[in-house]
């Protein structure tokens, strides 16, 4: 631990820590100053221009946004760019955009003047509550607000932090999501600001980002200068110049550690994760792209457990051919093989709709028309889709994956299709695995119910543990204000787990995890515990996964699993999933 208070040398801001890791460098002060609004009276005959203006500004937006949701998905997952939702919501509100257009209509005035009058009213009072959640809000509005007038006014940006020169440590007043989004990783070694909290959505991105960040040091933007030399300690939440003896010294020994540790996971990565007494754990990677595979095999996994296609349709503003989807495919199947790819079929709907394909409004869209709701619906589109993961399955590795089946019916239906298509492909003369694998991912409380059903129609299931716990516990987990309430560990999420595993275990087929779960060396312990065969997580974190299990004797998952089925505290289910993981792998958590 570093000291707990700082010498009189050295000068050491507070604030709040929100994404671990520890950095030193040079600091880059940026600001993000207001543009210039000036009201300017306008002729009752240029109101209606006034009125175009502002609409073509949010439709402009409105494709920024969607441009830095699509970079966000393909960098760093669909989880963080649903953040972007709120922002592309916020441009529909016709709270605030019924009141700007009045005053434009009333007052006679540019649109800047209104949009800017209005938004920032609606800001003021949102940063003035005393609940976190909805006071981070007013960060999201005033970062739509930007980009509105930015565009009312022609002007461009004025933070940019995507062509930095030098590797660098960013300090501002505050960051906004779409500039966190787009910082290179290779030049931002950590970034602090001067408000923020942890549930604000950049803490989201810097977690996602695996860059050190703190927030709330209040006053540090007007007190620093860019150039001076600093320690970013995302621990402990410090930012530190000219650090004591006694604080370097701690220091030098936590980066000693942590090199250590990360030249320990290096050695292991191609290394079998086997635990202490025998049992050999299938660990897999999620990927977006073809080109993920390079990581993919850098790491050491065992294949791909969960391969997003959605990702394909996201990027571009055409519905990606069957050609186009075969070859991004067989790409990928090629490149790994033997080694199994496990493609899901797209999960599409919901807040994950793109301008270029049907989109109905719904009061409720994670309980809508979304996954395989949606493509059943759409024939042509999901024809497409199956047909070109069918002919990439002749690469021989690949395995094909349903999301979101609620019940037997869907599974049946989607089921049919895939024979219809095969049958279409054997007419044509075209190649594909006659005994292609399909699986169905186990997302709702009523698949995991049905789950004896669904084994004995498939090769394996896959636990989607993120809407497991959102749909069982009947929390949003992209809303911090309840984030509280979203608990892997609960006793219904263990127990619908349990109850997965046994129904594939009555017929012999594999179990796996590939929500945020199975990418958590604490819990890894406990699902193994549980029966689960496989755990598929990102790339990065699959190193840590390995170093665990490597220390972990089944016998002590199993212990761990017995307690958490008996238990009825998602508490202390978590404490003992702790206690476990910091006692055999103590250099994962910062011990010595």
């Amino acid at each position: 631990m570093v000291p707990d208070s700082e010498t009189k040398d050295e000068l050491v801001f507070r604030g709040i820590a929100v994404s671990p890791g520890l950095a030193r460098g040079r600091i880059l002060v940026v600001g993000r100053p207001r543009p210039s609004i000036t009201r300017r009276e306008v002729p009752a005959s240029a109101v209606p221009d006034e009125v175009n203006r502002l609409e073509m500004a949010l439709i402009q937006t409105r494709q920024q946004i969607l441009d830095v949701q699509r970079k966000v998905s393909a960098g760093m997952g669909a989880a963080e760019a649903g953040i972007f939702d709120a922002h592309l919501l916020m441009l529909e509100d016709s709270a605030v955009l019924d009141e700007v257009m009045r005053v434009i209509q009333d007052e006679r005035c540019n649109a800047e003047h209104a949009f800017h009058m209005v938004a920032e009213r609606y800001a003021a009072s949102l940063a003035k509550i005393e609940d976190d959640y909805l006071r981070e809000r007013a960060a999201d509005l005033r970062d739509v607000t930007a980009r509105v007038l930015n565009n009312l006014m022609g002007v461009e940006a004025e933070l940019d932090l995507r062509h930095l020169r030098e590797a660098c440590i960013i300090i501002s007043h505050d960051l906004t999501p779409s500039n966190t989004a787009q910082l290179d990783r290779r030049q931002v070694m950590g970034f602090a600001t001067d408000v923020g909290s942890a549930t604000s959505h950049t803490a989201i991105m810097a977690r996602s980002l695996r860059i050190p960040a703190v927030v709330g040091l209040q006053n540090a933007s007007a007190a620093l200068q860019s150039g001076q030399q600093a320690w970013l300690d995302g621990y402990n939440g410090l930012l530190v110049l000219d650090p004591s003896p006694e604080r370097l010294e701690d220091y030098a020994k936590l980066t000693e550690r942590q090199a250590s540790l990360e030249e320990t996971l290096r050695d292991i990565q191609h290394e079998p994760a086997i635990t202490i007494d025998g049992r050999r754990v299938g660990l897999m990677a999620n990927i977006e792209k073809p080109e993920d595979t390079a990581e993919v095999k850098s790491c050491g996994a065992d294949g791909v457990g969960l391969f997003r296609t959605e990702y394909l349709f996201l990027q571009g503003e055409n519905l990606p051919t069957e050609e186009e989807q075969y070859q991004a495919y067989r790409q990928t199947a090629a490149a790994l093989k033997p080694q199994p790819v496990v493609i899901r079929t797209l999960d599409l709907g919901g807040d994950k709709l793109m301008a270029h394909l049907p989109a109905p409004h719904e009061m409720n869209p994670f309980l809508g028309w979304r996954a395989i709701r949606y493509c059943l619906q759409q024939p042509e589109l999901f024809r497409r889709h199956l047909r070109a993961i069918l002919r990439a399955s002749a690469e021989g590795n690949v395995r094909l994956m349903f999301p979101m089946i609620s019940g037997l019916d869907e599974l049946k239906e989607a089921t049919a299709l895939v024979e219809r298509y095969k049958e279409e492909l054997r007419n044509e003369g075209v190649p594909f695995d006659e005994k292609i694998p399909l699986g169905a991912m186990v997302e709702t409380p009523s698949a995991a119910m049905v789950a004896g059903s669904l084994a004995r129609r498939l090769s394996f299931l896959s636990l989607g543990t993120n809407d497991l716990i959102q749909y069982s516990l009947a929390v949003d987990r992209m809303n911090e204000k309840i984030a509280h309430l979203y608990q892997p560990t609960h006793p219904a999420i263990i127990k619908l787990i349990r109850l997965t595993v046994e129904a594939a275990e009555a017929v012999g087929i594999e179990v796996g995890v590939c929500g945020e779960m199975g990418g958590d060396p604490m819990l890894a312990p406990l699902l193994l515990g549980l029966g689960v065969n496989v755990l598929s997580c990102s790339p990065s974190r699959l190193p840590a996964m390995k170093f665990l299990i490597r220390r972990l004797k089944m016998t002590e998952a199993a212990e761990l699993a017995r307690f958490a089925l008996a238990c009825e505290s998602a508490a202390e289910i978590l404490d003992r999933c702790q206690e476990l993981a910091r006692s055999i792998a103590p250099g994962l958590y910062g011990s010595k």
